[in-house]
């Protein structure tokens, strides 16, 4: 996380502020805040889940999976695809908009919405991974390429490989949990699927047409079609008490994280292409 955000940081210094960076912000930003509302109707109609938990898994599926991300953009340059560096910036900004959504949206009609609205932006804000990546991010901006290169044999020369570790440890991690699930149907799983194509479609759209190079509308359509399991299930647990906290989280990190490593990103890059 540390290294992709001082990568990205550094590139924003040598490219400067653009038109693109803004309309990529606004686009991050929108995308947020509207793709937990058709996460939350196929929930509801497919899942047949009461508003509570449909709430919660809209949270998670309108937010952002940093491994995902952070994957996503180490495919994009292997392949020649390369997305502008302010796409870290973007991703941070997606972060908390739509958990702040879920949270209305499961308690909206129900008797009791005492929930505090600023707890819940601090939380999805203060989690350890936004904040490593916004503070590397901020670092490689400030210091550029000049003050990057001593670091840089450890940011880049270890990068790969330490990634491939993570990614196998979260592999272990979803396995545990769709094994410890007795709540997952197999509607569910179709769901976690279809929300995946989906939302990782309507960012790449939405990117190309909005001008965005191709490589940052593939980024935007990781980060859409992704699903947080490390901010939202913080903020959920604390804001709506009464949800069942395991579904959402076994739905994104046992079914669209893998999914999205293995046939997610290889598509959103062909539609990328293919729309640019």
């Amino acid at each position: 996380m540390a290294a992709i955000g001082l990568k990205g940081g550094v590139q924003l210094s040598e490219s400067g502020y653009s038109h693109e960076l803004f309309i990529a912000g606004v686009l991050g930003v929108v995308l947020s805040l509207l793709l937990p509302l058709p996460a939350f109707w196929f929930v509801s109609r497919i899942g047949k889940l009461d508003r509570t938990n449909a709430g919660a898994i809209a949270a998670h599926y309108g937010s952002v999976s940093v491994v995902t991300f952070v994957t996503g953009v180490e495919v994009f340059e292997a392949v020649g695809l390369a997305a502008d560096g302010f796409m870290v910036a973007v991703m941070a900004l997606m972060e908390a908009p739509a958990i702040l959504v879920g949270i209305w949206l499961a308690r909206a009609g129900t008797p009791s919405r005492q929930g505090n609205g600023a707890r819940d932006v601090v939380e999805a804000f203060s989690n350890g991974s936004i904040i490593l990546l916004v503070g590397s991010f901020s670092i490689g901006l400030a210091a550029g390429r000049e003050g990057f290169s001593p670091v840089a044999p450890l940011f880049e020369g270890g990068f790969k490989g330490m990634l491939c570790l993570f990614l196998l440890d979260m592999g272990l991690v979803a396995g545990r949990q769709l094994l410890g699930t007795r709540c997952l149907t197999p509607k569910l799983v179709v769901s976690a699927v279809v929300l995946a194509v989906f939302n990782g479609v309507a960012g790449v759209v939405f990117g190309t047409f909005a001008g965005l190079e191709a490589g940052s509308a593939a980024a935007l359509g990781i980060l859409a079609g992704s699903a947080s399991y490390i901010a939202a299930p913080a903020a959920v647990r604390l804001a709506i008490p009464t949800a069942n906290v395991g579904l959402p989280l076994a739905m994104s990190l046992g079914v669209t994280f893998p999914f999205n490593i293995m046939f997610g990103i290889p598509a959103i890059i062909a539609v990328a292409r293919w729309l640019g």
